[in-house]
């Protein structure tokens, strides 16, 4: 059911697989779409989805780092990536979208900051930077319950107007995004309004209802789509305070559909200040977690409706499918991951499923990077980083099967190349195995899964138990060296004493430990380790010289660390350095003011880092080539793409 057609508004998809809209960070400085965004929206369509959404397309001069479409000068590019897209039989959608802030007075703040800084004006530059970051902050609260009619109806037109360009350019469907502004005021927990605009959903939703028959109104003949954001309940209070609660949604969507939106995108609402909310990471949500939501609004309309959220498989898509709780489904990070998914339904290749982590997707727009996933040595240099079949068939020896070494046998069978890879311990993987233990961490594996999959297809011969010598690595044409790295520790009083272990025989298994341990090191592996320990059991303390623990884990995985760390009781001593380690605890010393602490401890885990691996190559005359960790310690990501490159180089 998923790769067959379906009819929105009158326009076919060759499939019910929607690339759905997200900020991936590829458009130029002033919001245009550069070479960068047209070849990775032409790559997921040459994968085969049905419908693109291109995300968070402003139809004003806004702050935030999104596509934007608020002048005719930009409709050529636009123009371009459809028909991109087009060739490959991929219908394109825009998602405009105005956000909840005062959009021209943050933007006259922000581009003054940039004059300034140009000026050599750093000090005042930054000053004006941090007065548009507090009005935008501050305006995403409140301009809901401030924005004048005047306002909104100039908001309306504008909306209205990038409709009108986007047609002009060819866009099949206009998505309007109900979330951000639109969300805030149709919000009963954002929008406290007593006036038309407040009060009862007919009033709240008021000023959507207009954009959409103001679309219509602009763009006559366009399909239209609407993101319908739904508020949902967690533990520890709500989930999302743009959108509706379920049962407003679903009163909601009969008044779309009867204003005439063509399709409905049933989605998590946002507005918690955690994109964990909408984008979850691994092991921090239930898969498929707002397919519920979609197949409430199903039943109320008749309109199609697309699911999104954690739909990982095309098992889980086809059930979503087939039990009538939508009629298309949303895949996003997925796509990032392996835009040719939808050319791989019902067996046709290896689906390289995403584990969900974040690291190369949410979190880097978040820190106003590009997208790169973290599997995907491809994504977000799309076309220019492609696998070339060599000119000569060689044969390659791999060394080591940690996550380098089975992107670099990979590789380099794509390229033809006969290929045989080794490995000293017993099974593939290398320190995926340990990363996959902590808490939350287990998604982790199904990228091992892929590999074994793909390799046993691209018949690589596997070498396990094995660490080969100079005369075996001769007989080979090219040797590719991914040995990875191990565990270090600085030279701290005592840590050579026995109940001193190391983070890596710890998670591995080999060290099974209980009552008081002390993590030495409060970095992402320390971290996890200790949340491990701590599930385990144990009563454990983290030491960390800089002032944060698990400085750089993802902003949508670390409330949710901390929170387990505060349930757990895990004792955070950051800022703080081991002198010694001593029979029964730990002598530390806290970095501001030297104020000592002695922390009780039945073992010490050391997590202060890693470093290069060696390999002896004495006598080895074939060409030789590394990657990974053994070059240069770093993470997922590093390790496949220095793999990737160094395959693809074997000619």
């Amino acid at each position: 059911m998923l790769g067959t057609p379906i009819n929105i508004g009158g326009i076919e998809l060759k499939n019910r697989m929607v690339f759905p809209p997200m900020t991936t960070g590829y458009e130029e400085a002033d919001g245009a779409l550069g070479e960068r965004s047209l070849n990775f929206y032409k790559r997921i369509a040459e994968g085969g989805a049905g419908y693109i959404v291109i995300g968070d397309v402003s139809p004003v001069a806004t702050a935030s780092p999104t596509p934007k479409l608020d002048t005719d000068d930009k409709i050529e590019a636009f123009s371009r990536l459809v028909e991109g897209c087009h060739a490959f039989g991929a219908k394109v959608g825009v998602q405009i979208f105005h956000p909840e802030y005062d959009a021209a007075a943050v933007s006259a703040l922000a581009e003054e900051s940039r004059a300034l800084k140009k000026e050599g004006r750093e000090e005042e530059g930054r000053a004006a930077a941090k007065k548009a970051f507090a009005k935008l902050k501050r305006d995403m609260e409140c301009f809901a319950g401030e924005v004048t009619k005047e306002q909104l109806e100039s908001i309306a037109k504008v909306m209205a107007g990038c409709a009108a360009r986007a047609k002009k350019a060819g866009v099949d469907i206009v998505q309007i995004h109900g979330d951000r502004l639109l969300g805030a005021l149709c919000s009963p927990i954002l929008n406290k309004r007593t006036d038309f605009l407040g009060g009862s959903l007919s009033n709240r939703v008021g000023f959507a209802l207009d954009v959409v028959r103001a679309v219509k109104a602009a763009a006559p003949g366009m399909v239209i789509d609407y993101k319908l954001p739904v508020i949902t309940e967690a533990e520890d209070g709500l989930r999302g305070k743009g959108g509706l609660p379920l049962a407003e949604a679903v009163a909601f969507a009969r008044l779309l559909e009867k204003e005439g939106v063509d399709m409905l995108h049933v989605a998590q609402a946002n507005h918690t200040g955690n994109m964990n909310d909408t984008i979850p990471a691994m092991g921090t949500r239930e898969y498929g977690f707002a397919v519920n939501l979609a197949g409430a609004v199903k039943m109320t309309v008749s309109i199609p409706v697309c699911a999104v959220g954690r739909i990982l498989s095309e098992t889980a898509a086809e059930c979503a499918l087939t039990e009538g709780k939508c009629d298309l489904v949303g895949i996003g990070r997925g796509l990032l991951c392996d835009p040719d998914f939808p050319k791989k339904l019902g067996g046709a290749g290896n689906i390289r499923h995403c584990v969900n982590c974040n690291k190369g997707c949410t979190d880097a727009v978040m820190k106003n990077m590009a997208c790169e996933c973290v599997l995907n040595a491809e994504n977000g240099s799309e076309y220019i980083r492609v696998i070339k079949k060599a000119e000569t068939k060689r044969k390659v020896a791999v060394v080591g099967a940690g996550i380098a070494g089975l992107e670099a046998a990979r590789v380099s069978a794509m390229k033809g190349h006969t290929v045989t890879l080794y490995e000293k311990s017993s099974e593939l993987g290398g320190q995926i195995n340990l990363a996959a233990v902590p808490p939350r961490k287990r998604e982790l594996l199904r990228a091992l899964d892929y590999y074994k999959r793909e390799l046993l297809d691209l018949k690589v011969k596997i070498n396990l138990g094995v660490s080969p010598v100079a005369e075996e690595l001769n007989l080979y044409d090219c040797v590719l060296v991914t040995v990875g790295a191990e565990n270090t520790s600085p030279a701290i009083k005592g840590s050579d004493q026995p109940f001193v272990v190391s983070c890596r025989d710890v998670l591995s298994g080999k060290e099974l430990l209980f009552g008081k341990v002390i993590v030495i090191g409060g970095g992402l592996v320390g971290a996890e380790t200790a949340e491990y320990l701590a599930t385990a059991g144990c009563s454990v303390c983290v030491v960390e010289q800089l002032p944060e623990i698990a400085d750089g884990e993802s902003p949508t995985v670390l409330p949710e660390m901390m929170k387990d760390f505060a349930k757990r009781g895990v004792g955070l001593f950051p800022g703080h350095r081991v002198v010694s380690i001593e029979p029964g605890g730990v002598n530390c010393e806290k970095l501001e003011g030297g104020e000592g602490v002695v922390l009780p401890a039945d073992f010490v885990v050391m997590a202060v880092g890693a470093k290069s691996n060696g390999f002896d190559l004495c006598g080895v005359t074939a060409k030789v080539l590394f990657a990974g960790d053994c070059v240069r310690p770093g993470d997922i990501s590093a390790a496949v793409r220095s793999a990737y490159d160094a395959a693809n180089s074997i000619d």
